[in-house]
């Protein structure tokens, strides 16, 4: 066993090559060998004669393929001979006996010369080849890592090779010779298909596709696109309009004009959108219309406003319209509540809140939802009820200010409770000022917007707690077997809609050919007259650059002024002047007199720069809430400039009402900064003579009311605050005098009215000798009782 198992006593491996397999000759050699056998000189010589006497064979000295297997022998023969005479040993390929050398012949003659047999022949032997020499790596491979892995398991490296080893080794050998003889297999049957083919029956063309019909158009998601022109060409070869067929085309055409007008919709151009709108049928296609704006609206959120006005015009007209819509937008909400999904809420409500400004949903239906929103309050519901009050607040307070009032005192419960995000509770505190402002700059409506009139509106009235139907089926095509009738009937409807302007654009288009020259000089003329507006204020934002720019970068207001002057503005513009100044005081640290001079400079110049500044007072004063400490005192020091060097006139006080109601701690904080500066220019004397003059008393009246003691005394006691009371002396007089000024007035009426009932009491002389008797009388018992009070 030790002996059978050393590598001495295994028989070395033969390396095989792809000839010694596959040539059949030296298979053949090998299988019975014969030696040669040597032809005799008789033989020989006649070959040599016959040789002589035939002629030569073209074909054969050109060794070409038609050359005669005798021949071939002959001239193997002759070269045999020749070989014998110059040197007894032959070669290596004349040592082939005389059966061998016949069966080469009749292999030859069997061997068919086909291009495509030698082809995959070639093939076959060099991917045989290939095999075989992967084989050959992959088995010294696998002999290297069976050595590596013996010699791990065995110290001893003397020892020969396991028999599993052995087993294994011809294991692959025998599947590496089985893959080779199933490839020759297949090759040979594929040659052999090639060569005899079978006659095969012709498979028959395939039907051609039905034509497309309309129902068979896939939707959005199907992938056809069909071009216009088809789509009309196909509705021209429908002669039949009431066929499903016409319905599906016109259904897709319709679909794809509402969704086309919706999409382009804006606040300018929506006069222009609602005649195309009604001229599509809205009655069939109401749910594409809801659809199309609420899908829209979640796109685009910010053109809320817009699809909730032209949903307002299509209200007017079509009310079950905006009631479906209103459904739809709620339910939508109220999915969208369930789901907690925050973006689709705040569009929802957005949408619901402007068609409560639009008047197509109750107010009570914003009231509900607020109540829901704030019942249990989360920082995503409270954010979303701010943003849902902001939106329809103006709208409310004019509607219904005791459910806003309620609405607005759970806010301020939900504030004090403070168990909500610091953000949120921002949220509310901004909330309340612009409740305080009145809602300054959220407006219910857009003036562009506001198109229908309060009366001609239909307002629906919903519950959230309503089981509510949302219609889906109209957003589905559906056979209508009365399609002809109701397309007649909304004809008729529409003319009564858009009146004169439809049937007249039908009877025009006919006759439009006839004039084409008359349209086009109208329209060349329309464009002479056209003037082109640049709307995005390019113009002013350069010229806002250059007046900044030049305030900065001048050394003193002499040369700012200059430069200013130089900058051309048109009329209209010299209010940006004013604005951009105003801007840069207030936008600075502490107050710069840089400021104050030129503007003072600029209305000495020109009256309409003072006109200007006199309006920016007025607008600083009624924004004033909003300025900081900062910007509001150096705005105040600048307006004290202008008027205490009288560039501005004083009567721009009167737009100052000095009462407790109509003041607000900025705007006291802006009228204390305003006189303390004009008392530093003008000292308290001068400020008091101006204050007392006579003809300007009707311009103070508001600083210093005289309407009502409450209001009086107030004043008093603000300018005595803030240390000017010497400008009241004249307002503390009034105050002393008051009751006596009360009683004056008092008897002046009571004697106009005695004047008055002695007038109409002179028609009898006795009535009137005894109220005079009862008039001494009651002055003596005065007298009396007065002289009575003295003595005690």
């Amino acid at each position: 066993m030790a002996a059978s198992a050393s590598p001495a006593a295994s028989p070395p491996r033969r390396r095989h090559s792809h000839r010694d397999d596959d040539s059949p000759r030296r298979r053949k050699r090998r299988a019975s060998p014969s030696p040669p056998r040597s032809p005799s000189p008789g033989a020989d010589a006649d070959r040599r004669r016959r040789s002589r006497a035939s002629p030569p064979d073209p074909d054969h000295r050109r060794g070409g393929p038609d050359a005669k297997p005798s021949q071939e022998k002959e001239n193997g023969n002759a070269k045999l001979g020749r070989d014998e005479e110059g040197d007894d040993r032959l070669p290596r390929r004349a040592r082939v006996s005389d059966g061998e050398e016949g069966g080469d012949r009749r292999r030859r003659r069997a061997r068919v010369s086909d291009d495509e047999k030698e082809d995959g022949r070639r093939r076959r032997r060099a991917r045989d080849s290939d095999e075989e020499r992967d084989d050959r790596r992959g088995g010294k491979r696998d002999r290297e890592r069976d050595s590596r892995r013996h010699r791990r398991r065995s110290p001893s490296s003397e020892s020969g090779s396991s028999p599993d080893d052995r087993r294994r080794r011809r294991h692959r050998r025998d599947d590496g010779s089985r893959r080779r003889d199933d490839r020759r297999r297949r090759d040979d049957d594929r040659d052999e298909r090639r060569r005899s083919p079978e006659k095969r029956e012709p498979t028959p063309p395939l039907p051609p596709p039905p034509p497309l019909l309309p129902e068979m158009i896939p939707g959005r998601t199907g992938g056809i696109y069909i071009p216009p022109f088809r789509m009309a060409q196909m509705m021209r070869d429908l002669e039949d309009k009431a066929s499903p067929e016409y319905q599906r085309l016109t259904w897709d055409a319709l679909k794809k004009s509402i969704n086309g007008l919706v999409n382009k919709v804006n606040a300018t151009n929506i006069k222009n959108i609602v005649p195309e709108l009604f001229a599509e049928n809205l009655v069939r296609g109401r749910g594409l219309f809801c659809q199309s704006c609420i899908k829209s609206q979640m796109a685009s959120p910010g053109f809320t406003d817009v699809f909730a006005a032209l949903v307002s015009v299509v209200n007017t007209k079509f009310p079950e319209i905006g009631r479906l819509l209103l459904v739809r937008v709620v339910l939508q909400l109220k999915r969208a509540y369930k789901r907690n999904d925050k973006p689709q809420l705040l569009a929802a409500t957005k949408f619901i809140a402007h068609l409560v400004n639009q008047v197509v949903a109750h107010e009570l239906v914003a009231l509900e939802l607020l109540t829901v929103l704030l019942e249990n309050p989360t920082d995503d519901s409270v954010e979303v009820a701010v943003g849902f009050v902001k939106e329809c607040g103006a709208m409310l307070q004019d509607l219904s200010p005791q459910g806003l009032h309620a609405i607005f005192e759970r806010f301020r419960g939900i504030l004090h409770e403070g168990e909500i995000d610091k953000r949120v509770q921002f949220l509310i505190e901004g909330l309340f000022a612009i409740r305080k402002a009145k809602f300054q700059g959220f407006p219910a409506i857009r003036p562009e917007l506001d198109l229908v009139e309060q009366e001609d509106q239909f307002t629906h009235e919903i519950s959230l707690e309503d089981d509510l139907d949302p219609e889906t089926n109209l957003n589905v095509f559906r056979a209508n077997p009365n399609f002809v009738d109701d397309e007649k009937a909304y004809e008729n409807l529409k003319r009564s809609i858009l009146g004169a302007e439809s049937s007249e654009d039908e009877e025009g288009s006919d006759a439009a050919s006839d004039d084409e020259d008359e349209e086009e000089s109208d329209e060349e003329e329309d464009e002479e007259q056209m003037e082109i507006r640049d709307r995005t204020e390019t113009n002013l934002v350069n010229l806002r650059r250059t007046i900044y720019l030049t305030i900065m970068s001048s050394v003193d207001f002499e040369e700012a002024g200059h430069k200013l002057m130089k900058i051309k503005l048109e009329p209209g513009q010299e209010m940006e002047l004013c604005i951009m100044l105003l801007e840069c005081c207030s936008q600075e640290r502490t107050y710069l007199r840089y400021y104050g001079l030129l503007g003072q400079r600029f209305c000495m110049i020109n009256k309409v720069y003072q006109e200007n500044f006199e309006k920016c007072f007025v607008q600083q004063y009624s924004m004033i809430h909003r300025l900081e400490t900062n910007k509001l005192r150096n705005v105040a020091k600048f307006f004290a400039h202008l008027l205490g060097t009288d560039a501005l006139p004083w009567h721009v006080l009167a737009y100052i009402r000095l009462t407790e109601e109509d003041t607000t701690s900025s705007s006291r904080i802006f009228i204390k900064i305003l006189f303390q500066e004009l008392s530093e220019h003008l000292g308290i004397r001068l400020l008091n003579e101006r204050l007392n003059d006579p003809n300007m008393q009707a311009s103070f009246e508001s600083i210093f009311p005289k309407d009502h003691p409450k209001n009086t005394r107030f004043s008093i006691n603000f300018f005595t605050s803030i240390g000017l009371g010497g400008i009241t002396e004249s307002l503390r007089e009034y105050l002393k005098n008051m009751p006596r000024l009360i009683m004056q007035q008092q008897k002046l009426e009571s004697s106009e009215s005695e004047s008055s009932g002695s007038e109409s009491g002179s028609e009898s002389s006795g009535s009137g000798s005894e109220s005079e008797s009862e008039s001494s009388s009651d002055e003596s018992d005065r007298r009396r009782s007065k002289k009575r009070r003295k003595r005690t």
